[in-house]
């Protein structure tokens, strides 16, 4: 090969390699792994320590609750279906659960989970609740009059805010917020999980339960 031959194919392959160089940056700055909804707010779990969730809650909107927004969990569907012949609460038993075995059905017929609020041992499907940490009446008060149908059903299927607990402790804390209620065990972990909760679904808090969170925070 002459060396002008040469010279020729090494600026190819020089500028091959520049712009795979390229390709592989833009991928890396601008390649997103998280999956948005339709407002463009990420889907997957946000991870964050006492001291930013105590910056995310500074920029939560307060506001009074919107107690004149009635309720009704019909508006809000779910089990909805997973794929694989899953529903949401099959697929959070398994993915919070240890040794879980499913049926053909998905349904958990054995396993062990322990409850988030209160560290009680389940051994049985059966006995676990699955609980929204914000609860669904809550958001219900929190901004969410204008939603819709999709976006309600959206948020009761949301796996990142989906705990698997006893009996006892979720009916203790029925729609209470942290003003009102807090768990026995993991409160910073609850505090944090609730701020970026609301904060992913532009919820608003109102004065007690912000309150209520700067103070768990502060102390973690």
């Amino acid at each position: 090969m002459s060396p002008r031959a040469r010279s020729r194919s090494t600026g190819r392959l020089l500028g091959l390699l520049v712009a795979v160089a390229v390709a592989v940056a833009v991928w890396w700055f601008t390649g997103d792994p998280t999956r948005a909804d339709e407002t463009g707010k990420e889907t997957e779990p946000l991870p964050a320590d006492p001291a930013t969730a105590l910056t995310v809650l500074d920029g939560l909107t307060v506001a009074e609750e919107d107690t004149g927004f009635r309720y009704d969990r019909d508006q809000w569907p779910h089990w909805s279906g997973q794929g694989d012949g899953c529903n949401t609460r099959e697929v959070a038993l398994q993915r919070q659960g240890t040794g879980v075995k499913t049926d053909d059905a998905c349904r958990a017929v054995s396993g062990t989970w322990v409850s988030d609020y209160d560290g009680v041992v389940l051994h049985d499907a059966s006995d676990a609740d699955l609980d929204h940490l914000v609860p669904l009446a809550e958001a219900a008060r929190s901004g969410t009059r204008k939603w819709t149908r999709d976006q309600r059903e959206a948020f009761a299927n949301d796996l990142d805010q989906l705990l698997v607990v006893s009996a006892t402790s979720n009916r203790q804390k029925g729609d209470q917020d942290p003003a009102s209620w807090l768990p026995e065990q993991n409160r910073c972990g609850y505090a944090v999980r609730w701020v970026l909760t609301k904060d992913k679904y532009d919820l608003t808090v109102d004065r007690d339960e912000r309150d209520a969170l700067r103070g768990v925070l502060t102390h973690c």
